[in-house]
């Protein structure tokens, strides 16, 4: 398990920024140390242990880019159309042992190996056959065209996948390209996850009229597994201090991260601050981000946690700008920074300078061909149909106050969020 100190995330100023939040994290939190080995089919998503260096050049042989015919440099017309012999063909996975003749021609297909001293292709729609069968090359074909030599794409021993790398199925092609089986990678990330307070019913059980359905709990599950994590669901505690306490010291030395939703704020029902400090130490974050201001971290006998807020968008918020970049660094993953794409507001908004908002929003095709963010038409940070109905959300950083239609925004889709 991760074992922190109880004041690596100590922090002095009264509302910590994203940005802190995030470099807080980043360079406090101890990767984790546990490698496994696993099937190259089961590396998509998992976290890369070691350097994997290229075992054979890719291509590993000279081979044509095109269907065609091969010829040699020597050979190349210069000023007119030439007619050459056919001297034969070769397929792809075929050999080509005999080297070309001068003034001849080999019949080549992509993929195909290229035979001895041929070192240029002729596309097939660029060639024609005469009326005695030879084949036709044009002039001015550029020296070596058409041609992959090996090591063209990576030479052998370049370090191609490197430690820290979130695998995606793209990585997972390049191992299978340098004929790897096996990958080390880090072991998953054991979080364990809480909804907290009275007022929730899990779903499948019975709901009393003042209760509403977990949604949270589940969102984060959802979230979670798709950052390669091992979750257990450990269900609701209820508003209750002491249980609360015992619940989260009782997980605390079997996972490397325990996340709760709700009852981080201030208010008289709110409990998880108090029952954290009561079994570990806790710094209270009220970061200056909308949604999601009241989000809390600290330390259960060495084991990160993570208190965010019960309204599902703040919860959904705070998770990509807190958990996130926490699971990526227990697992030792290279830093994956939120780049938002550059849109048109298609709305008008005003907010409070210092604070990072983000604003939920839908893409359109504009007349011009543009693209441009459309402001989800209600607020409130308790509405999922904001998340089910909108594509992504527009960042408007601190030092924006006023946004107007026209305006460029950085937008970013909830596919590049987890």
């Amino acid at each position: 398990m991760a074992q922190l100190s109880d004041d690596c995330f100590a922090f002095g100023g009264p509302m910590m920024s994203v940005d802190e939040a995030v470099g807080l994290i980043t360079t406090r939190v101890n990767a984790i140390a546990d490698i496994e080995t696993v099937a190259l089919v089961e590396g998509d998503g998992r976290v890369l242990a070691g350097d994997v260096a290229a075992p054979l050049p890719l291509p590993p042989f000279t081979n044509s880019a095109v269907d065609g015919y091969a010829v040699r440099n020597a050979d190349l017309p210069a000023s007119a159309e030439q007619a050459f012999s056919l001297d034969g063909r070769i397929q792809a996975g075929g050999l080509a042992q005999t080297p070309i003749k001068p003034g001849h021609t080999v019949r080549i297909f992509t993929g195909a190996p290229m035979p001895p001293d041929a070192e240029t292709v002729f596309m097939q729609e660029d060639v024609r056959v005469d009326a005695s069968g030879r084949i036709v090359l044009p002039p001015g074909l550029k020296r070596g065209a058409n041609v992959r030599p090996a090591g063209e794409d990576i030479p052998q021993g370049h370090v191609a996948l490197r430690a820290g790398q979130r695998l995606r199925p793209q990585h997972v092609a390049l191992a299978a390209a340098f004929g790897l089986t096996r990958l080390d990678v880090v072991r998953r990330i054991r979080v364990a996850v809480f909804s907290t307070g009275d007022e929730l019913a899990s779903p499948g059980e019975p709901r009393a009229a003042s209760q509403l359905y977990d949604s949270n709990r589940f969102m984060l599950l959802a979230m979670l597994r798709r950052l390669g994590c091992e979750v257990s669901d450990l269900g609701i505690l209820r508003d209750e201090r002491t249980s609360l306490a015992s619940g989260l010291k009782q997980v605390a030395g079997s996972h490397d991260l325990v996340l709760t939703t709700g009852g981080v704020s201030t208010g008289e029902e709110d409990h998880v601050k108090a029952a954290v400090e009561s079994i570990g130490s806790l710094v209270l974050w009220r970061m200056a981000i909308k949604p999601g201001r009241p989000v809390a971290m600290g330390i259960i006998d060495g084991t990160p946690l993570i208190g965010l807020p019960g309204n599902p968008v703040a919860s959904f918020v705070t998770f990509v700008h807190v958990v996130r970049p926490t699971v990526l660094a227990l697992s030792g993953a290279l830093p994956e920074p939120l780049l938002p794409i550059p849109v048109r507001a298609a709305f008008a908004y005003k907010k409070k300078a210092g604070r990072r908002e983000y604003v939920r929003a839908s893409l359109r095709r504009a007349q011009d061909g543009g693209l441009e963010a459309v402001k989800f038409p209600r607020e409130g940070a308790g509405l999922l149909s904001s998340l089910v109905e909108t594509d992504g959300l527009v960042e408007l950083g601190e030092d924006v106050t006023n946004v107007e239609p026209g305006q460029d925004v950085g937008f970013l889709p909830y596919a590049s969020l987890i």
